[in-house]
């Protein structure tokens, strides 16, 4: 027997039966056909406010209709429109010890922008102060500020939690302290920048670290050193820190030794909770030109109507994000997996009947490789209300390399969505496998985040890595090859040599579980110690209250 998102049970048989025209719709030759489209150079790394994303939501937009997709906005149209703005910034950075100046060379040495929608962010004679991780947690009893005055200074800062060693076994990290091993929100810089701004920084300098961050500085590089995006709010984001910056590991740690100070030390002090800031013998200044332009970029939405009249307003959304890095001299192409297979799974869902009880949107986001900014407009501004959203199963890459035994929860086990991907896996013969790199914060780097951070639960699954057939070092090797040679790098594009079995029986799963949700009688639900469950249990009983 198999068990639905609430309490209903169906036989593995009646269900394999139901669902075996769906399942067999989702193909490797259909996944790798739209694949081809969107990595084109045609669509010119599909980058928002370009000829790529013209391209990119017509042909969206098209698939939807030919599939028989409702549009997913309220308004008739398959889009919903987000405010963006374009921002190329051409920053310089310095810091002035004693009677030396330090130019750091960018972007070998560091990367900086800001958010603000300015033409220039100008910051002068400004006191560096090293913060450590730049935490304030309550629930861990950490501050690293300590109530030190940090308005209008240059904070310098590590990525990822305080790796606090367990006080029994120093070989291993304290699982009460920051989930141990894996990163939690305070570990992202997208939380340090935010916590620089609510203190009244001037700017936010993270000192980059392979390990701790989950990716190699040439990431940081391709990824900031071109045009970037934000959400054009009304205020222009002048809550914003005024300048985000990454600096290069040993260019920070030649820095420190010139204001007389140790890497290595300050690194071991910002592990304790007695941790102070310190002012380091340095002024900075950070000027950063900014060209600016703002354009309406696009989320685009499929709706199929759930079959029940009773709950068909409720509503399970499949993401990715449709958008890439854009044009480089270089650029012969880029991976468009994601997006591929939310239009197969919209295929697939099609060829039910009848359809789920509940509502299906199959929504290819904006702006995801410029932090997440279509799915936190959407979840900002949602075209169905949040309270009525049962889960949101995102996909960012799949498996390209062939079938495995296993499938990987980057989802953290938070939810009871994770259960849900266990039955399917285990009724298929598989074995879902926890998050086997937690540090590196997959759960916080994806569309998902921004509908877990408003209460609704999220799935996020990796590619297995126990292939039918190849040696047992197999799949971690292609794991490690693709994030060292090709994420975020031009080489990202469509391979001759893939073999997309895998990845349809990942999509397969995922469908399995979005179809369990949606006829199910009851939410999935977080864990009692989710940090996201309070924001879920508001959500609904501010629903509850309303009706």
């Amino acid at each position: 027997m198999l068990l639905s998102a609430g309490t209903s049970l169906v036989t593995a048989d009646e269900l394999a039966l139901h669902l075996e025209p769906a399942l067999e719709a989702i193909t490797p030759d259909g996944m790798l056909a739209h694949i081809k489209v969107l990595a084109s150079d045609e669509f010119e790394g599909r980058a928002p406010g370009t000829k790529g994303e013209e391209l990119s939501v017509k042909y969206i937009t098209d698939q939807f209709k030919q599939i028989g997709l409702k549009p997913g906005n309220p308004d008739g149209t398959y889009t919903q429109e987000v405010p963006l703005a374009g921002i190329r910034s051409e920053p310089a950075m310095s810091f002035i010890t004693g009677d030396k100046t330090i130019d750091l060379k960018y972007p070998d040495d560091f990367v900086a922008s800001s958010a603000r929608l300015q033409s220039e962010i100008k910051i002068d004679n400004s006191n560096v102060v090293f913060v450590g991780y730049g935490v304030v947690a309550p629930e861990y009893g950490w501050d690293d500020y300590k109530n030190v005055d940090v308005h209008g200074k240059t904070l310098l800062m590590l990525i990822g939690d305080p790796p606090i060693p367990d006080p029994k076994d120093s070989s291993k990290l304290d699982e009460k302290m920051f989930k141990g091993k894996a990163m939690t929100y305070y570990g992202r810089w997208t939380y340090k920048y935010e916590i620089a701004a609510k203190k009244g920084a001037a700017a936010a300098v993270i000192i980059h670290q392979t390990d701790s961050a989950g990716y190699p500085y040439s990431v940081v590089r391709t990824s900031w050193g071109k045009e970037n995006y934000e959400i054009d709010s009304p205020n222009k984001n002048m809550d914003a820190v005024g300048a985000r910056s990454w600096i290069a590991l040993d260019a920070a740690k030649k820095l420190l030794a010139d204001c007389g100070q140790d890497y290595d030390a300050l690194l071991k002090s910002a592990i304790t909770k007695e941790f102070r800031p310190v002012t380091l013998k340095a002024k900075a200044n950070i000027d950063i030109k900014q060209q600016l332009r703002s354009f309406k970029s696009h989320n685009v939405i499929g709706k199929l109507e759930g079959s029940d009249p009773k709950l068909r307003d409720e509503y399970v959304i499949y993401t990715a994000h449709w958008d890439h890095l854009g044009r480089h001299s270089e650029l012969r192409g880029d991976n468009a997996s994601g997006v591929a297979s939310v239009i197969e799974l919209a295929a697939a869902f099609t060829k039910l009947n009848p359809p789920p009880k509940r509502s299906l949107l199959f929504m290819a986001t904006t702006a995801e490789e410029a932090g997440l900014l279509g799915a936190k407009f959407y979840a900002l501004h949602p075209l169905y209300r949040l309270e009525k959203t049962l889960a949101d199963i995102n996909i960012d890459t799949v498996n390209p390399w062939g079938k495995t035994r296993d499938i990987e929860d980057l989802s953290n086990n938070n939810s009871t969505l994770d259960d849900l991907l266990a039955a399917a896996a285990k009724g298929n013969g598989r074995e879902m496998k926890p998050n086997s790199q937690p540090e590196k914060g997959s759960f916080y780097r994806a569309d998902h985040f921004e509908f877990s951070k408003r209460g609704v639960p999220s799935l996020y699954t990796g590619g297995g890595t126990n292939f039918i057939g190849k040696p047992p070092q197999f799949g971690q090797q292609k794991k490690d090859d693709y994030t060292a040679h090709h994420y975020h790098q031009v080489s990202d594009e469509v391979d001759p040599n893939w073999d997309l079995s895998g990845a349809v029986q990942d999509i397969q799963l995922l469908f399995e579980v979005g179809y369990q949700v949606a006829n199910g009688d009851k939410f999935p639900e977080w864990r009692p110690e989710s940090e996201f469950k309070a924001k879920q249990e508001s959500i609904l009983r501010n629903d509850r209250t309303e009706n």
